[in-house]
């Protein structure tokens, strides 16, 4: 691999990581996301000379860690700043054991709570969140958002502005600081994982360091709070997909419908483990949450052995629970397909024309899973010219170069 490459390829995974790291620092996101990049960018000048080191990854970390500790010396006397954060600045090796059995000392996991500290607007955590923990642009999250790329550039750049003015400690709350951040928290992972999952821009549709890191995520924080249903919820959904993952492209990386996946390769551990935490959740009582029912979804997919065995009256009638506890576009869209697969297609194009005339069609436009699903239902109708042009027009909307090919090949077969 060319060191220009392999700078991109490795940043890309170790970014989270290193920043997470350097703002425990620093204590400062913005700043630790700046030094990030200074070590990048020594990267980008020495490895085309030196090599690619053997452990590029430390190699980043070492340098930013470096950087960060010259600059908490310039600011400071290195007395006053070495008794605040003791061992920190020189330790390289592995963070210690935690004292408090209710603490967890894992970096990515503070930098999650810290930027859904209630300083910032529930927009504005998990916009941070995504471009610090998943590494995303700021269009790509303007996608998972629906919403403009300067809104959320501007989100990112005010949350680091008021997190630096309040001088938000970098660490896990406790009691119910910790509970009060738990849902964005909680949607900050599941968006992690479903950049991951389905990548909104780029030349392949799996980004499997984002699932990874959000699964992770998603098991340390089940173990952090066991009372919590939504918790164990969020990571039996998470599980659940991921079952599916090494079926839902093929070897050269096109896309793999979910009707043509050989379900005999999905991976039956992580079924289990999933269908173990949606049991957790439930023993917990109360209402059903919105993972919760995600996950009885995931759990309906998992339980048939073909795709004509899917429970879809289920799958669509836990759809509406779920529209109607968290109302969305998407949810309704997914609704209308679980419909489609229970009562006709004729059922399903009537619930997908009413979203897109009303309200909900404005906050889809521009969403290319809205035209590729009715295509989908149009062609299952017998209206082929019809669903020819909504496959093109999804193909046009997509950012995708996986989804963009499979979606044009779907218009040229017909």
């Amino acid at each position: 691999m060319r060191a220009d490459g392999a700078v991109e390829a490795v940043f890309r995974i170790e970014q989270a990581r290193i920043i997470a790291a350097v703002a425990r620092v620093v204590r400062d996101v913005g700043i630790a996301e700046e030094l990030a990049q200074d070590a990048l960018v020594a990267a980008l000048e020495q490895w085309p000379e030196s090599g690619v080191p053997d452990n590029p990854g430390a190699w980043l970390m070492a340098t930013a860690r470096r950087r960060a500790i010259d600059l908490v010396r310039r600011r400071e006397t290195y007395a006053r700043k070495l008794a605040e954060v003791g061992r920190t600045l020189e330790d390289t090796g592995p963070p210690p054991e935690p004292a408090d059995p209710d603490d967890i000392d894992d970096d990515l996991l503070r930098l999650v709570f810290v930027s859904c500290h209630p300083v910032l607007s529930t927009e504005a955590r998990v916009a941070l969140t995504l471009r610090l923990l998943g590494g995303l642009g700021t269009d790509e999250i303007a996608r998972a958002f629906l919403v403009p790329e300067a809104t959320v550039a501007q989100r990112i750049v005010r949350a680091k502005r008021a997190l630096a003015k309040a001088g938000v400690p970098f660490e896990v709350p406790y009691g119910a600081e910790r509970d009060a951040r738990l849902a964005s928290v909680l949607e900050v992972i599941y968006l992690v994982f479903n950049e991951g999952y389905a990548a909104t821009a780029g030349d392949d549709l799996l980004r499997p360091g984002l699932c990874e890191d959000a699964l992770r995520l998603a098991r340390v924080l089940s173990g952090l709070m066991p009372k919590e249903p939504e918790v164990h919820a969020l990571a039996a959904l998470l599980e659940l997909q991921a079952s599916r993952t090494a079926t839902r492209t093929a070897p050269d990386g096109t896309p793999v419908l979910l009707a043509d996946q050989n379900r005999a390769r999905w991976d039956r551990l992580l079924i289990r483990r999933g269908v173990d935490a949606l049991t957790r959740a439930s023993a917990l009582g109360g209402v059903p949450g919105p993972y919760a029912l995600q996950a009885a979804i995931a759990a309906c997919h998992a339980g048939a052995p073909t795709y004509e065995d899917t429970d879809w009256a289920t799958i669509a009638a836990l759809y509406g629970r779920l529209a109607a506890l968290t109302p969305s576009p998407v949810v309704e869209l997914n609704r209308a397909v679980a419909v489609s697969m229970a009562e006709g297609p004729a059922a399903g194009l009537a619930l997908v024309d009413a979203l897109a005339a009303g309200p909900g069609g404005a906050a889809l436009k521009g969403y290319h899973l809205l035209p590729s699903v009715r295509g989908d239902l149009l062609e299952r109708l017998g209206r082929t010219r019809e669903a020819r042009a909504e496959f093109v027009r999804a193909a046009g909307l997509t950012r995708n170069e996986r989804e963009r090919a499979l979606l044009e090949e779907r218009a040229a077969r017909l």
